[in-house]
């Protein structure tokens, strides 16, 4: 038995080639810094990372220092990014395996060049400007930039080399009038700054501002790399967005039937007896849970495909299993494959009935779910 056959994700490799090659071939001569952090959108990041590696990705960007040395291990080389906190303590292990910190207040910059003094090595940083996003960032949220200065003071420090500096889209995935009009003032303020920077004799070799969103919609503000993240699972920024660039889905997340059974009118099902008959019914159970990351929230509203056709779930969702209404389906039996989403059935559907998002679902996948790789190039 290659994996136990009761819940795990399909990750199509093919799927993956074809979102970068999408990217790679809307991005121009800009670089892509593929986004691979939570375990790659939880697609396994020890599978998703060498595949983009060998895509030709040209760097890699991830949440914390774990991730980071993840990377390494799996046997990417190309330079990595932290988006997020290292402990300042850390200045020694991320020049050891050359990986860029970054930098994003005045307090953290000192902390950080303290270390890396103490440590007797110097490390690579990308600055964070807050263009309105209101997250990490030197405070560049409006016209007089208050945080610009302390932001060229902290380039100022020992021991730390100026590689780059980026800002981060809060409505790149927003087409109407308004929110294009703050995209479009967040990569104005950005480039101001930038040019205050290099006034004060600090040049950076990379500029960067484009999420997924971003890339795909701003393609005038690509500059010296793109930041590729959900795109490249195949998955839309925001339900709402049309994009012209075709993507597919990478994750297809499946169970099994566990058992088939008649239950009769008035009978109820699940915790709580939320769900009761209101007719014989032929009803499954399907052998995946919240502890898969199948969420909760489902319970008595999500669909599932099941020999070619979708059932309905009915009542709650529990640890380790859920039932189905199959009444419809003929010869539905024990093992039978169920699709919880995929392809045929969009995460997006479920994220909308939970008043959710994609990126939720897919990255809650839990660790106990096996995700066995496709591919057919």
């Amino acid at each position: 038995m290659d994996f136990l056959h009761r819940t795990w994700v399909e990750i199509d490799l093919d799927a993956l080639s074809h979102n970068f090659k999408t990217v790679k071939d809307n991005c121009g001569n800009s670089k892509i810094m593929a986004v691979v952090k939570a375990n790659a959108y939880g697609h396994s990041v020890k599978d998703i990372a060498p595949k983009l590696d060998q895509l030709g990705a040209d760097s890699f960007a991830v949440s914390n220092l774990v991730e980071a040395l993840q990377l390494r291990e799996y046997g990417i080389t190309k330079p990595i990014l932290i988006l997020g906190y290292t402990p300042a303590e850390n200045a020694d292990i991320l020049v050891k395996n050359n990986i860029a910190q970054t930098v994003f207040s005045t307090e953290f910059a000192k902390k950080l060049s303290r270390n890396a003094v103490a440590s007797g090595v110097t490390v690579k940083i990308h600055l964070k400007l807050d263009t309105g996003m209101g997250r990490l960032g030197f405070d560049c949220r409006n016209a007089d930039c208050a945080g610009l200065t302390e932001a060229i003071d902290a380039l100022k420090l020992p021991a730390l080399e100026y590689e780059g500096v980026f800002t981060h889209f809060s409505v790149a995935d927003g087409t109407d009038t308004d929110t294009r009009k703050f995209t479009d003032a967040q990569y104005k303020r950005f480039l101001n700054c930038v040019e205050k920077i290099e006034a004060a004799g600090f040049k950076a070799k990379y500029k960067h501002c484009c999420n997924s969103a971003g890339s795909c919609i701003h393609t005038d503000k690509h500059l010296d790399y793109v930041r590729p993240g959900i795109i490249l699972y195949g998955l839309t920024p925001d339900k709402d967005l049309k994009l012209s660039q075709k993507f597919l889905p990478v994750m297809t997340f499946k169970s099994v039937i566990s058992m088939v059974k008649t239950i009769n009118k008035g009978d109820t099902v699940s915790y709580g007896r939320t769900f009761n008959a209101e007719k014989t019914m032929k009803v499954a159970t399907v052998t995946a849970g919240y502890a898969d990351g199948y969420p909760r929230l489902l319970s008595n509203k999500a669909e599932v495909m099941v020999c070619g056709k979708r059932a309905k779930v009915i009542g709650r969702i529990c640890m380790d299993q859920f039932m189905i209404d199959v009444s419809h389906i003929e010869n539905i039996k024990e093992d039978d494959e169920v699709i919880l989403f995929g392809k045929e059935l969009p995460v997006e559907e479920l994220a909308t009935l939970i008043n959710t998002i994609n990126y939720e679902i897919v990255c809650g996948i839990s660790p106990r779910v096996p995700r066995i790789i496709s591919k057919h190039e």
